[in-house]
């Protein structure tokens, strides 16, 4: 929920207290305060995943209580529980409702969709329930048909005032676009608000989003196009310019797009809109685009320098490849950057020009063995693996490597080289020799009990286009050996891809991961809520990040951090992950994404937006599995809301975030 769904949640209250007369009054407000034993143990049974015990509790003369067991259901996503939900959507406190709402949405069950039409407040004209009308609206978005959509898409009788039900048409549509349901009249709709200066911005914010989204799924017309551009040159909020910029991207045809990107790049400060700029001219002529990324490789923002290096690397073209060899030398490049370039020449330099080949692995090579730096030898690895020939020397030097990041980089690595295009052509007779290598490999690194390597094994094996089944059908044995030396919940992910490959072997189908079925106790005396929030201090090497917890939102997660905080855990730690313009990941015990601690947290997820930048999110691989691993975001990212819990936002230190690079520490962790 964002700030403007909290500020009207909060007037809603009082109109609806102040008509109840005085000695008929009861609880009429939401008031989230875990000093109450019971608003406590309403959370425990939701950490505990108890729902029978739960259900009472929908039923609570307390509007607090009420909310927070459906928003229990909303972090749980139990399909069981629509109907006893659905009674909630008639409840006398719209927060309540739009709760209730939020929690049936999260099913993505499209049962609900009937009941949420049906509880929508069509005579509300005095706005009493615009909350939970809009609530309503964006849930109809998880679980509608096309036919939903494109009711919800004609309406027009909201004014530029009705900023609540404009949100939820809005984030309506755009859930709908995230689930590949798209329809004409959606595009329209969303065209409309976000040309009408008059629409609150929020909602043109929306708006941009579901363009940028759906873009790939929509023909924009000239018009259409006309429309994306105006506010991409003249807005001034950069989150709507860097949801444009794809957008316009798709119309690589029209030569008033390449104007408006191209134009823009020239005056464009962000350095996230420049990001996306690199990422929309995908779509355009190479040779049209070249000067233009080869420029941003010297760019201020790291970020906007890596984009154009992986522009080179996914649309170089072969007779470019020697000059990626040349821009690579340049050795006021930032080593990711040089690195990002040589994995480019590899890629693109023509088979038959051996010599340069040969020169390009000569320097990944060399590279590899004198840096002290892994993440910088894990890039060499990935490099390499651009010429598939290069898998033995992988192999041998990486796979025992004394640092976790280089052996799961060795095993992306061999993963890469046999998930490529026609192996048998590549690798001519020798097809069998090469493939009998990497089986072996592979099995080595599943019995290595290395969660990291085990796991890109397991991927590998059913993802090349090797025919790995005729090499492991008597190899159940491996993977049984495999899955005994794994530790849960800890090793959960490498323990779900080990019985993915073993389901796979056996021609069965996935089998269903349920998460742990313990959960993390709650430190209630490290959650603290009112009116004196918690705020933290991530001391990094590029400097200092304040935070502020937020316990009302995810009290379990604030509560493991705090306490992994105090005992010292986070310092030292790496931040082993960036994507430009989306986040930075850290916390993770080996250094690698694979890491976690010998415990899962649930999934806290209330009616939550990730809808600016700064947001700190928990890392997990489905819901109810998150651990040490937390990421900071870029940018606004809502196509993570309902499925990463939220339980922290920055509050000073943005531009340390954005400064952040892959292998860049946390030194301390302090509390203010």
């Amino acid at each position: 929920m964002n700030e403007t769904l909290w500020t009207a949640l909060a007037a809603i209250a009082l109109i609806w207290s102040a008509c109840v007369p005085p000695e008929e009054r009861l609880p009429t407000e939401v008031r989230i305060d875990f000093s109450d034993p019971l608003q406590q143990h309403v959370y425990e049974l939701q950490n505990q995943q108890h729902t029978d015990s739960l259900y009472r509790y929908l039923r609570h003369i307390d509007p607090t209580i009420r909310y927070l067991a459906a928003q229990a259901f909303a972090s749980i996503k139990d399909t069981a529980a629509i109907d006893s939900l659905t009674n909630l959507l008639h409840d006398p406190l719209t927060q309540v409702r739009a709760i209730a709402a939020y929690a049936i949405g999260q099913t993505g069950n499209p049962r609900a969709t009937p009941l949420l039409i049906a509880a929508f407040d069509r005579f509300d004209t005095t706005g009493i329930h615009a909350l939970s009308n809009a609530a309503i609206l964006e849930a109809v978005g998880k679980t509608g048909s096309v036919r939903e959509l494109e009711l919800i898409a004609t309406i027009t009788t909201y004014r530029p005032t009705d900023t609540l039900l404009l949100l939820g048409q809005a984030w309506a549509i755009y859930r709908f676009a995230l689930r590949k349901i798209i329809h004409r009249k959606g595009t329209e709709c969303m065209l409309r608000l976000l040309s009408d200066t008059q629409v609150p911005h929020e909602v043109r914010w929306v708006a941009a989003n579901y363009l940028y989204r759906a873009s790939a799924q929509l023909n924009f017309t000239n018009d259409d196009l006309q429309t994306l551009i105006t506010p991409f040159v003249e807005n001034k909020d950069p989150r709507i310019r860097m949801a444009l910029a794809p957008a316009i991207g798709q119309r690589a045809d029209n030569e008033m797009a390449w104007m408006a990107l191209s134009g823009r790049w020239l005056q464009e400060p962000d350095w996230r809109v420049r990001c996306n700029i690199i990422r929309a001219l995908a779509h355009f002529d190479y040779t049209q685009v070249r000067p233009l990324v080869e420029q941003a490789l010297h760019d201020s923002s790291h970020h906007v320098a890596l984009c154009a290096a992986q522009y080179l690397l996914q649309h170089g073209k072969a007779w470019h490849g020697g000059r990626y060899l040349r821009l690579a030398a340049d050795t006021s490049l930032h080593w990711r950057i040089q690195l990002t370039l040589l994995q480019a020449a590899n890629r693109h330099i023509s088979p038959a020009i051996e010599e340069l080949h040969n020169y390009a692995n000569f320097l990944l090579r060399t590279r590899f063995k004198k840096s002290v730096n892994p993440y910088e030898q894990a890039a060499c690895l990935i490099a390499l693996a651009e010429f598939p020939w290069n898998y033995r020397f992988i192999w041998r030097e990486a796979h025992a490597h004394q640092t976790p990041i280089v052996r799961t980089q060795c095993m992306a690595a061999l993963r890469q080289i046999a998930t490529i295009e026609a192996p048998r052509r590549y690798f001519g007779l020798s097809f069998r020799r090469v493939r009998s290598d990497l089986s072996s490999y592979f099995a080595q690194a599943i019995r290595s009990a290395d969660v990291g390597m085990a796991a890109e094994a397991a991927q590998a094996i059913m993802q090349a286009d090797m025919n790995f089944k005729i090499l492991w059908a008597d190899s159940i044995a491996v993977i049984e050996e495999g899955l005994s030396k794994l530790q849960l919940p800890r090793d959960l992910e490498a323990y779900h891809h080990l019985q993915d490959l073993k389901a796979w072997l056996q021609n069965q189908p996935p089998p269903l991961h349920t998460p742990p079925s313990a959960a993390h106790p709650i430190n209630w005396s490290l959650v603290s809520t009112g009116k004196h929030r918690p705020y933290i201090t991530l001391g990094t090497n590029k400097g200092d990040i304040t935070l502020e917890l937020l316990p009302e939102w995810a009290p379990a997660t604030v509560a493991t951090f705090r306490q992994l905080m105090r005992e010292g855990y986070y310092n030292g730690k790496t931040f082993h992950r960036v994507v430009p313009n989306f986040v930075i990941q850290g916390g993770c015990p080996r250094g690698d994404g694979y890491g976690a601690l010998d415990f899962t947290l649930r999934s806290e997820l209330p009616w939550i937006h990730y809808d600016r930048a700064g947001y700190v999110g928990i890392a997990s691989i489905g819901n109810h599995t998150e651990s040490a691993q937390f990421f900071i975001t870029h940018s606004p990212a809502p196509h993570l809301d309902g499925n990463y819990t939220i339980f922290a936002r920055v509050v000073a230190g943005q531009e340390v975030v954005d400064a952040i690079e892959q292998g860049d520490r946390i030194e301390r962790v302090l509390a203010q």
